[in-house]
């Protein structure tokens, strides 16, 4: 018996999980990450100061959409503030997309920082292999105990 099954398998529930993880360690005035999953719901990290920047859900189905037509990382700027946007996918998962939101960020100071963003964006990705292999043995414990228990009965 599989106890933990669907709880591996559920990418939105894993994507939530990285959100959480993730956003533990972001700086108080640093970017503003915003992690989706498959669908466009999103886990954003400073939720108040991303909505007074004007990046609506439109513009962020729009970028999903070029990075499925495999543009990646894709960049824009929306006033003053540059967002970019990458696939958050492990070797297993596909979780979604996760977004690097740079308010107060010409065009060209985001060009000269996009090795820092990409580089943050890999770390993003490292949180989710970790989160997924957590989840995986976790669920791995739970289903060899519960097999314990059900030969010791």
């Amino acid at each position: 018996m599989d106890v933990c099954k669907t709880t591996v398998s559920d990418p939105q529930t894993l994507s939530e999980r990285i959100a959480r993880e993730v956003f533990d360690v972001l700086p108080e005035r640093g970017p503003i990450l915003v992690i989706m999953d498959r669908d466009g719901e999103p886990w954003i990290s400073h939720p108040e100061e991303f909505a007074s920047l004007g990046v609506d859900a439109t513009l962020l189905k729009d970028l999903r959409a070029k990075v499925d037509d495999g543009a990646e990382p894709v960049i824009t700027q929306v006033g003053e503030t540059s967002v970019t946007v990458a696939q958050l996918a492990t070797d297993q998962s596909d979780y979604g997309y996760v977004a690097v939101v740079l308010p107060r960020c010409t065009p060209e100071s985001a060009l000269t920082h996009i090795d820092l963003v990409e580089a943050l964006l890999s770390q993003v990705a490292l949180i989710a292999r970790l989160v997924e292999k957590t989840a995986s043995l976790t669920c791995g414990q739970m289903n060899r105990y519960s097999g314990l228990a059900f030969s010791l009965n």
